[in-house]
């Protein structure tokens, strides 16, 4: 245990008594949220609002009114919406890290580990407990309907200079490592693991809003399925 929590730290993990803290780039807020309960209730409603409203329809006005604070207290932990987006999308990379680790990290089979990845990747969200305060679920329908916003801008080359994308890289460069352990010589490792995650976050959105665009929508693990079977016979020797 002693080993595995200081490898989450190394990549902005910790544990507490009240279970698993996900740890976001500093540069991706004013004043780090984690920080006090005003901070936890902004990020547990704005997940809720935006999910509701979507993102353009979503104001820090209405979220302070929603959490029955002052729109300046908002404005003491973002900059801006978008800078709370950055956030949310880091926070979720990083939390899906953290799982890709805990399912991989005592298996000795590459082919395991890389499939176990893939599932967490393609599988539907389920919340996890040892979060107190994200709903990961619904956090995951931001990421699907949203988080595009976070990077098509026109400041995308400076944000990545500073880093506000470095989890979703974390992410990617993790399971392309996983892959080369199986294909050393496999040229596209890195362009296949974001084929694989963003064409599963758009048959997640199909399977609920244009079921007709995809197959086997009631199957459970359709999507899992179909991409393992697609990075292990792309992978193949």
């Amino acid at each position: 245990m002693i080993v595995i929590l200081l490898y989450l730290q190394k990549y902005q993990y910790n544990m507490d008594d009240l279970g698993v803290l996900i740890k976001v780039e500093e540069q991706l807020y004013v004043r780090n949220p984690d920080s006090s309960k005003l901070g936890q209730k902004i990020i547990t409603t704005s997940i809720e609002m935006i999910n509701q409203l979507g993102f353009e329809k979503f104001t820090f006005k209405k979220l302070s009114t929603q959490i029955q604070s002052t729109e300046s207290s908002v404005y003491r932990y973002f900059e801006n919406k978008h800078q709370l987006l950055l956030y949310l999308t880091s926070w979720y990379w990083n939390w899906m890290f953290y799982k890709i680790y805990m399912a991989t990290v005592n298996i000795d089979s590459s082919i395991i580990k890389l499939k176990n990845a893939i599932d967490i990747l393609t599988k539907d969200t389920k919340e996890d407990e040892a979060i107190l305060y994200v709903n990961e679920i619904l956090l995951n329908k931001i990421i699907i309907t949203e988080s595009s916003k976070a990077i098509h801008t026109k400041n995308v080359d400076k944000e990545n200079e500073n880093g506000c994308f470095e989890s979703y890289k974390k992410v990617i460069n993790k399971v392309a490592d996983l892959i080369l352990k199986i294909n050393p010589n496999f040229k596209y490792a890195h362009m296949l693991v974001t084929t694989v995650i963003e064409g599963a976050q758009q048959q997640q959105y199909y399977i609920n809003h244009l079921p007709s665009l995809t197959d086997n929508a009631k199957v459970e693990d359709t999507i899992a399925t179909f991409y393992n079977e697609m990075v292990f016979k792309t992978i193949k020797k």
